[in-house]
């Protein structure tokens, strides 16, 4: 009984409300005539793709940099695990001002290093979106290589050490025997990352702000500028809405490649 008073009041609830909010179709008719509806699901669509598949394509390469036994990759990994240990609101807001512009870290090292002068990240959208992405990667791209490390620990060496000696070794070993072996978790962890990043509000709210004029928005910044800006709380919870189609079928092959995994063990 108290776990599901606890999710009917955590879950049900708010979903179940939100869904009401946003039943009228007008809603969604709004906000396809609205011009930054348009721009804010493409840089939705770009930064949950760029960002989840450079990441997680980069935590594969690098688990298997770290599991290299020298004690000098073993201390860069702690110090590699220390960005994702960090709190996420500090380090966005780093990133923020380091990125402000003349004044701040970047533009100053490429003056004072390279006399360079460095661009205003947040006056251009496609730079401030990407600052968010790059952001968004450097903060967890340690967990899904922490993940993948796990994973690669979890192939028996008998496997690798027979590979060897039919010739497998280096690149021929990581994709005729590393790959396959870690293919299904590389590709239950991508979907749950993408499920997690559409939704994603922090980054985006810290690092760049929506800066320029509010074009480098995602869906959920969209949402909560409609709801509490705006006022318009009915059109926010229907902009952020409006990405359940696709989050649905994202989860149903989640659920599915989950499945599968518990049959095949």
């Amino acid at each position: 009984m108290p776990y599901a008073a606890v999710f009917a009041a955590f879950v049900v609830f708010p979903v179940g409300y939100g869904l009401w909010m946003a039943r009228d179709p007008a809603l969604y008719g709004e906000l396809v005539a609205e011009p930054r509806y348009a721009r804010t699901a493409i840089n939705t669509l770009l930064y949950v793709g760029f960002g989840v598949n450079v990441m997680m394509f980069s935590a594969l390469l690098l688990s298997g940099f770290f599991l290299r036994r020298q004690w000098w990759v073993r201390v860069l990994l702690a110090i590699f695990l220390l960005c994702w240990a960090l709190p996420a609101v500090p380090a966005f807001i780093s990133f923020h001002w380091m990125l402000i512009g003349e004044q701040g870290l970047v533009d100053s090292l490429l003056r004072e290093l390279f006399g360079l002068q460095g661009p205003i990240w947040f006056n251009n959208s496609w730079l401030a979106l990407g600052s968010n992405t790059i952001a968004y990667i450097w903060k967890w791209l340690p967990f899904w290589t922490l993940v993948f490390i796990a994973g690669r620990l979890a192939i028996p060496q008998e496997i690798c050490e027979a590979a060897a000696i039919d010739g497998a070794v280096g690149v021929r070993l990581f994709l005729h025997v590393v790959f396959p072996l870690l293919a299904n978790i590389y590709v239950v962890c991508t979907l749950l990352a993408t499920l997690w990043t559409v939704g994603d509000y922090t980054t985006v709210l810290l690092v760049s702000m929506g800066a320029p004029a509010r074009t480098s928005d995602v869906l959920a910044t969209l949402g909560m500028h409609y709801a509490f800006d705006a006022a318009q709380p009915e059109l926010g919870v229907a902009a952020v809405m409006s990405a359940v189609p696709v989050l649905v079928p994202l989860a149903l092959i989640l659920m599915r490649r989950l499945h599968l995994g518990e049959v095949q063990l």
